[in-house]
């Protein structure tokens, strides 16, 4: 959070600059993933064979290694999904997201929270809302998990 409120320091309040600091933020995150579970599945005993058949380089990483990072790999963009959701409502609601005139969660729950002793649902509802929608994300990344985890399949 703070690394992407400096960038929107730096870069000004928009969307589109709300979108250059998340995704500066968070690709290191996927960069990592996909780095550890390719030294991996590179020690696995599918792609010495497929090397000692003389497969070409190309090919054990289209048919081996990029189906198998795929799983893990869409399990954390949806966790990145919920944590940029969680990102922008911070900063809009710091007032380093995007302008007030664009709707977001964070802007509806800045604007309201001036009505907060008269109108508490104000503020109440648009949080509920946006733990929901988070809750709903990591629920449908939990459940692609279950889905595409080649090792929870065999149990099943």
């Amino acid at each position: 959070v703070v690394l992407a409120m400096a960038l929107m320091a730096l870069l000004g309040g928009s969307v589109q600059n709300v979108i250059i600091a998340l995704s500066v933020v968070e690709t290191p995150r996927a960069v990592r993933l996909v780095r550890g579970a390719v030294l991996t599945l590179r020690e696995q005993m599918y792609v010495d064979a497929a090397r000692a058949m003389g497969a070409p380089t190309y090919r054990i990483l289209g048919l081996h290694i990029l189906p198998n990072t795929f799983a893990p790999l869409m399990v954390q963009g949806t966790y990145i999904m919920a944590s940029a959701v969680l990102v922008e409502a911070y900063l809009s609601f710091l007032g380093a997201g995007p302008p007030p005139d664009v709707s977001s969660w964070g802007n509806v729950m800045a604007q309201g929270r001036n009505f907060i002793t008269a109108a508490i649902w104000i503020i109440f509802f648009p949080g509920l809302f946006l733990t929901a929608l988070v809750l709903a994300i990591n629920v449908a990344g939990d459940g692609l998990r279950d889905t595409l985890d080649p090792r929870l399949r065999r149990r099943m």
